[in-house]
């Protein structure tokens, strides 16, 4: 018998982006990169082995031919509806059509075409004027549902036992929770991150949207930033001490103790830290305890005095001026901004999840 060792690894989860000459080229593109880069652009970021996205997008249209969208972008897509019968995902994105357009009866092998998938197990996702193809399979009938505002008075008319909501962003509904819909604008954001969230958790959809500013209110790109940003140091023994600080960074005189550990004399340990990594070794620890602050302040609702205690700060007003210097925001702004996020991720993540054996392999 063979004592090849077998790769158990998880398939990667396929979602299928529909792609039709109505379609807008950047959410689709965007839906696409955003997917693709999971875990892969995190580690890339901070240094670590790359690691490939537990997603894999698909570009998704009904005959599988190039085609051209209305504004004159050319999309080649990767397959066609016949083979791809049953993704485990399956999103439409905006379409560029009026209010009250009729999208006749050549969206109907498309509107059958997401009844399967959902029969077969899949989730269903629409973002802004995708609804409006969702709203044809009947499977919103006595639902909750949200759109784009200038598209809910009219799919309230066609559709009436739907229960459109334009003022919402997101919209989860349907059995099993298998339906998400977005609203206006780039609330398919928050949808993006939501399917993250639920298949790969909310820490990895938090990610994201740090690495791509991904949010339904203005805020600094410094809120988004990841402070230990830069990878590992090539200069092993510095290296070592970036794993000791990460571990360690709420110790006393955290300079001190890797100066100790790298054997080395202090300001030759300076000035090495430095070429290594581009920041002194103090700048560094406060960059690792206010990352781990940022990450404390989205999960949980420890006060902020606490929160200066646990990551090596014994002065609150120091740690909150530090952390509004860095960051852009004060902790409780940076709380109340991306706790919300958080917790809607979390909530994404908590529903039940649909596995890959929930549907058929294609």
């Amino acid at each position: 018998m063979s004592t090849a060792m077998i790769d158990t690894a998880p398939a990667p989860i396929t979602v299928a982006l529909l792609t039709l000459p109505e379609s807008s080229a950047s959410t689709v593109f965007g839906f696409y990169d955003a997917l693709a880069s999971v875990r892969r652009d995190w580690t890339l970021l901070h240094g670590g082995p790359l690691q490939p996205s537990p997603f894999l997008p698909v570009l998704v249209s009904p005959d599988g031919l190039p085609l051209v969208t209305g504004n004159g972008v050319r999309i080649t897509p990767q397959a066609s509806l016949a083979q791809l019968p049953a993704p485990q995902v399956a999103v439409v994105t905006d379409l560029n059509v009026a209010p009250g357009a009729d999208l006749g009866e050549a969206a109907e092998p498309v509107v059958e075409w997401l009844r399967r998938c959902h029969q077969a197990g899949g989730l269903l996702a629409s973002a802004c004027s995708g609804a409006l193809l969702l709203a044809r399979t009947g499977l919103l009938d006595g639902l909750d549902a949200t759109s784009h505002w200038a598209y809910c008075d009219h799919l309230q008319r066609a559709f009436p036992r739907v229960r459109w909501h334009a003022e919402r962003g997101l919209v989860v509904t349907g059995d099993r929770q298998r339906i998400l819909m977005a609203g206006s604008g780039v609330s398919w954001h928050l949808l993006v991150l939501s399917l993250i969230a639920r298949y790969a958790g909310p820490e990895e959809a938090m990610r994201v949207a740090r690495i791509n500013l991904m949010d339904v209110n203005t805020t600094t790109p410094q809120a988004y930033a990841s402070l230990t940003h830069g990878c590992q140091a090539a200069d092993p023994v510095i290296a070592g001490c970036q794993q000791w600080a990460s571990m360690h960074y709420a110790d006393a005189a955290p300079v001190m103790r890797m100066v100790a550990m790298a054997g080395l004399a202090e300001r030759t340990f300076k000035r090495r830290f430095g070429a290594a990594t581009g920041m002194t070794p103090l700048a560094y620890v406060h960059h690792v305890r206010l990352e781990e602050a940022k990450q404390m302040l989205e999960s949980g609702e420890l006060p902020v005095d606490s929160i200066a205690q646990e990551v090596g700060y014994s002065d609150t007003s120091f740690f909150t001026r530090l952390f509004k210097r860095k960051v852009g925001l004060s902790p409780a702004q940076y709380r109340q901004r991306f706790g919300r996020l958080a917790h809607q991720l979390r909530g994404s993540a908590a529903l039940e999840r649909i596995t890959p054996s929930s549907s058929p392999a294609a």
